[in-house]
């Protein structure tokens, strides 16, 4: 019976393109996050996207309004389901619980290894699993610090918008808010669990928060708090480890967040990587080479995320695999003579609001 419940919920944590497949891992992973009094309860529950009442609840389980929302305080403090005013829902598992339940770290040493194993399980295995449509585009790297003043070219004989937009440019968050914020990289964080840590970084290096976001997680003592140099200072570090800006694919006025994303370690990367899922889009940018600058040093090589960068077996001049290179800039940032640029090729517009479902990635989170 119990076991019935674990496996009805896992129906119910469907969001647009985001899924949770029946598979003996999932079920493990849901069984360590909710016990069975909780399960009992969440099992009345509608689907991900969708809120319920205490009082429509207490009609439904029986239990009094007043030991339901103990029970759900309890929950929620984990991070594994959300609330939004005085209703309550689950969430997906991918994005949804496993960022939350990691932000939070409200729950046992033991437990948090024990979930990070499985999830890193998943991830290592996301192409058998599918825990979002592959065609899905949740994200798009923003172009580096510095980039429109140092980097930045337009390709003319190309039919291209010559303006590079501030939903591009990384530093806009810095531009547009006064308040920052980090929080430690849970996708880092489950590999240093599994005792494969990232070949870049550490989990300390992660996601970055800007505007009510930061202010938020700030006085939920979930994040760190920066100051504007020290916001600038902190991205320049992600960009010297060769991490990528990966920001939602919209163009709402505040991209309050971007992951700051490994190859490696990080579900969205990594599935686009090794799997040639969507998940993070190309920019509107390419990389060019000057061959007179470039010393042949390598660094953008070792620093590429994606491998698109080579040698020539003729003229061991660079190579870049368009077919590829995200147009992240990493290379560029990187680059010790500043051989690098980045020319504008594409005109993709993002939609204004990037919605899973009925949710944003960012409602998700909070």
């Amino acid at each position: 019976m119990i076991e019935d419940l674990y496996e009805n919920i896992i129906e119910k944590l469907y969001l647009g393109p985001l899924k949770a497949p029946k598979h003996e891992k999932i079920l493990e992973l849901l069984k360590i996050l909710w016990n069975e009094k909780e399960i009992k309860i969440l099992s009345h529950f509608p689907k991900a996207g969708k809120l319920i009442s205490l009082r429509e609840l207490e009609n439904r389980t029986k239990i009094p309004q007043e030991q339901l929302r103990i029970i759900l305080k309890d929950i929620g403090k984990k991070g594994t389901t959300c609330k939004k005013g005085k209703k309550y829902g689950l969430l997906p598992l991918v994005p949804g619980i496993f960022e939350k339940y990691f932000i939070a770290q409200n729950d046992s040493e033991t437990n948090l290894k024990r979930v990070g194993k499985i999830f890193r399980f998943i991830f290592d295995n996301i192409n058998s699993f599918e825990l979002f449509d592959r065609n899905f585009e949740l994200f798009r790297p923003l172009l580096p610090i510095d980039s429109k003043n140092k980097f930045i070219e337009v390709d003319e004989s190309i039919n291209v918008e010559t303006e590079v937009y501030t939903y591009e440019l990384v530093e806009e968050l810095i531009n547009k808010n006064e308040i920052f914020a980090t929080i430690p990289c849970a996708c880092r964080l489950i590999s240093e669990f599994k005792g494969t840590p990232c070949k870049k970084t550490t989990s300390l290096m992660g996601c970055f928060f800007s505007g009510p976001a930061a202010e938020g997680m700030i006085k939920a003592g979930v994040a760190k708090s920066l100051s504007k140099e020290e916001a600038i200072d902190y991205l320049r570090e992600t960009e010297k480890a060769g991490l990528v800006h990966c920001a939602s694919n919209d163009t709402s006025t505040n991209h309050v967040f971007i992951c700051n994303c490994c190859d490696c370690c990080c579900a969205g990367l990594g599935s686009t990587k090794q799997f040639s899922f969507k998940t993070v889009r190309k920019s509107n940018f390419s990389p060019i080479i000057n061959v007179e600058n470039c010393m042949k040093c390598d660094s953008c090589i070792e620093k590429c995320p994606m491998d698109a960068l080579s040698h020539s077996d003729i003229n061991d001049k660079m190579i870049i695999n368009k077919d590829i290179c995200l147009g992240c800039g990493v290379c560029a940032s990187n680059c010790p003579n500043e051989a690098i640029k980045l020319i504008k090729r594409y005109n993709y517009v993002p939609p204004e609001q990037n919605k899973i479902g009925n949710r944003t990635f960012l409602e998700l989170l909070l």
